[in-house]
């Protein structure tokens, strides 16, 4: 990566990363090539290379900060949405690059903390956006037994990142439905406990 204390360089570089940052959130990490991130940040495809010779670089940098674009706002039923958002994740890691880019920045966390922080927030930002979600269930009697939430995250996403990013593979709706009802006894949504006691 570049270090140049140049004014232009360092302007250049923080509008790539902004590039970089947008088609993170709005696409995911499979958008992070060099040459998309150059025709978002307009500018030529060497200029990013020049700062990150590898795209994973680009992705450790542009990840500082940047919340994980899954399972947030659940909505209503709470199944079908945590479904879907599965679908989407598996999805995503299913793509070569990034499946190789949530490898990679795993093994960084291993030695450099920096990285290692990085990881944390966002496996917290995840557990905590399944435990308002199941809450949500929960609340709306969808479901009867609401897990832990890292015990929710591995049980979730834990098949998820071994069918794709270490064995290459897809996933299936049916193992989602699996990992879904894995999680508790689910009911068709019905009023609250709150309502039903004030009914």
């Amino acid at each position: 990566m570049s270090n140049s204390t140049d004014p232009r360089a360092a302007r250049t570089r923080a509008a790539i990363l902004v590039a970089a940052r947008s088609l993170l959130l709005d696409e995911g990490p499979a958008a992070l090539t060099h040459q998309r991130v150059a025709q978002e940040a307009g500018v030529g495809r060497a200029t990013v290379y020049r700062h990150w010779p590898q795209a994973e670089q680009l992705l450790h940098d542009v990840m500082t900060g940047v919340d994980i674009p899954f399972f947030r706002k659940p909505e209503v039923p709470v199944r079908p949405w945590l479904c879907s958002q599965l679908r989407d994740l598996a999805d995503e890691l299913a793509t070569p690059r990034a499946a190789g880019a949530m490898l990679t920045l795993t093994q960084s966390a291993l030695w450099d903390p920096h990285v290692a922080a990085q990881r944390d927030h966002c496996l917290d930002a995840l557990d905590e956006r399944l435990r308002i979600a199941l809450d949500l269930a929960a609340g709306n009697g969808e479901i009867d037994v609401v897990p832990d939430p890292p015990d929710v995250s591995a049980l979730l996403v834990g098949p998820l990142v071994y069918r794709t990013a270490m064995r290459g593979g897809t996933v299936s709706d049916q193992l989602i439905d699996r990992l879904v009802d894995g999680l508790g006894r689910w009911r068709p949504p019905g009023p609250s406990a709150r309502e039903s006691a004030d009914g």
